[in-house]
């Protein structure tokens, strides 16, 4: 048997048409390939849309709510977290008769945690933290006041601030330039450190002219 008998005879058209195949398997492999992945992109893109339609169902649901419990009060809004733009402080001393009547903490703030007006008490001594959007006209005394009024008047609000007449408001000492009925009508815009002091009826001691605010104060 000769040498030339071992060797296999090669058909050109035959190989051709071999290699054409294998590379038509190879390209249906690869679309199939790309289909499951894009079936799969698509399945993984729906679940994300769908799970962040549902986390925003549950947060416009969680506004309504907090909307319905802690509704604006003298255009102030009840907002998830505390504002940074506008961010100052306070002092407020009320004397009525003489006595000096405590500034709860908690006025302004959900009982929850959940949301805070504009202006609220962190702590009893007297200091009003202001941490508004912008600054405002709308975080003066008189919706400080109304805030406790309306919205936490549970906390040991003093009846007396309803009175029309009888109140005396004074600015780091200085009586205040403007007309005083009640201090709910009263428009007594703050500014950084003010010290403020209202009084009603007599015998009340001289007004704050000064309040050492912590020099650590951040909230």
């Amino acid at each position: 048997m000769s040498s030339q008998q071992l060797i296999p005879h090669t058909d050109p058209q035959q190989e051709e048409l071999r290699q054409a195949r294998r590379e038509a398997r190879i390209e249906r492999r690869k679309r199939r390939q790309s289909a499951r992945l894009a079936l799969w992109c698509t399945i993984g893109g729906t679940i994300l849309l769908l799970g962040f339609i549902g986390l925003s169902f549950l947060q416009i649901q969680r506004i309504i709510n907090l909307n319905t419990l802690y509704p604006p009060i003298n255009g102030v809004s009840c907002d998830s977290m505390e504002q940074g733009t506008h961010h100052i402080h306070a002092h407020l001393s009320i004397y009525i008769n003489g006595k000096n009547m405590p500034i709860p903490k908690g006025i302004g703030i959900a009982p929850d945690g959940s949301c805070f007006y504009w202006m609220h008490t962190h702590t009893s001594d007297g200091i009003i933290h202001i941490e508004a959007p912008a600054k405002v006209s709308n975080v003066a005394l008189d919706d400080f006041l109304t805030i406790w009024h309306k919205g936490f008047a549970k906390l040991s609000f003093p009846p007396e601030l309803n009175a029309t007449t009888g109140w005396h408001i004074y600015i780091n000492g200085k009586p205040f330039s403007g007309i005083v009925t009640s201090p709910l009508n009263t428009e007594v815009p703050l500014a950084s450190h003010d010290v403020v002091t209202i009084e009603y009826g007599t015998h009340n001691p001289p007004p704050d002219q000064f309040y050492a605010f912590p020099a650590n104060l951040q909230t």
